[in-house]
């Protein structure tokens, strides 16, 4: 029971980050509309769907934090950041900006670090150290050898790693999070739809099979979703460690074979560093996971993923 329980929850969390990680295909089909569009769409399809889910399943904690005017708040932060988080990541691949993006999703994980150490004052242990210092170093290195900071791969990390800070106020399952902060964002969706350029009108000479991407956004969004939600139920934060960087390696390698962006032979050596670094900080979460289950006594259940983990869409 256990091996077929570990078995399933393998296969949902890797189809899960392989979905994330084909996303740019799906970002790329949609290149014809306006970035803000899209974003537009995601939210408000993903809030229509998720929340008839959750809504049919009678589930109503998803609505909870609204409320209460703390969590609301912090409600309202998270949907902001995941928004941007979102835009930026849809404008990244759409500009050609795909590698780059890739490295922000390799990256957010030493944000986290960092953050948890300022906000949490978390302890560090060496290997998560060592991680940051190579994570560092590699970003270093791409900003001498590029000429500037990487902005785009700064953004999304940073911007997921606040999203990740302020869901540790909130206490959702991951459908739920996403059905609360969408519906947050909602008012966010509505406006990119009509304000930033003036009318629809782009939108007016789709074709039927344009208008069936945009109107499946949501799912898009929510089934790797749940497949995570699923999945890391019964993995431990090893195999997690290891399995969440699926997708930016899978976005990776689409900026450069299918995309054909511009990737300098000099760039291997920034991410190799980047590439050791997430190697260092997965081994740290499986001796995380090991040090965790010897301090607890009796029988123990799989260890679970950190919190800002569990929203990991992309």
């Amino acid at each position: 029971m256990i091996n077929t329980s570990f078995g399933r929850g393998l296969a949902c969390a890797v189809s899960s980050h392989i979905l994330w990680g084909l996303l740019p295909v799906y970002w790329k089909l949609l290149a014809f509309v306006q970035p803000g569009h899209i974003l537009a769409f995601r939210i408000l399809f993903s809030l229509v769907l998720t929340g008839a889910f959750l809504l049919a399943m009678k589930n109503t904690a998803w609505l909870s934090p609204f409320g209460n005017a703390k969590k609301a708040f912090f409600l309202v932060l998270a949907a902001l950041t995941i928004s941007v988080n979102w835009g930026l990541y849809i404008w990244a691949v759409n500009q050609g900006h795909t590698i780059e993006a890739s490295l922000g999703y390799y990256i957010k994980p030493l944000v986290s670090i960092v953050l948890g150490l300022v906000f949490f004052r978390e302890r560090l242990g060496l290997l998560q150290w060592a991680a940051f210092g190579l994570g560092f170093l590699g970003v270093l290195l791409m900003t001498i050898l590029s000429g500037a900071p990487p902005w785009i791969s700064l953004g999304l990390a940073l911007s997921f790693g606040f999203y990740g800070l302020l869901k540790k106020k909130i206490t959702l399952s991951a459908l739920e999070s996403l059905g609360a902060e969408t519906l947050a964002a909602a008012p966010i969706g509505l406006a990119l739809l009509f304000l930033p350029y003036g009318n629809l009108s782009d939108l007016s000479g789709l074709s039927v099979f344009s208008w069936v991407l945009l109107s499946s956004i949501g799912l898009a969004t929510s089934l790797p979703l749940y497949f995570f939600a699923r999945g890391v139920q019964s993995l431990p934060l090893s195999a997690m460690g290891f399995i969440q960087f699926i997708s930016p390696t899978f976005q990776f390698l689409l900026g450069v074979f299918v995309f054909g962006e511009s990737f300098p032979a000099r760039n291997y050596a920034a991410f190799a560093l980047i590439w050791a670094a997430v190697i260092l900080y997965s081994v740290s979460l499986g001796r995380l996971g090991r040090r965790r289950k010897l301090h607890r006594p009796g029988r123990e259940a799989p260890n679970r993923i950190a919190p800002e983990e569990k929203d990991a869409y992309n």
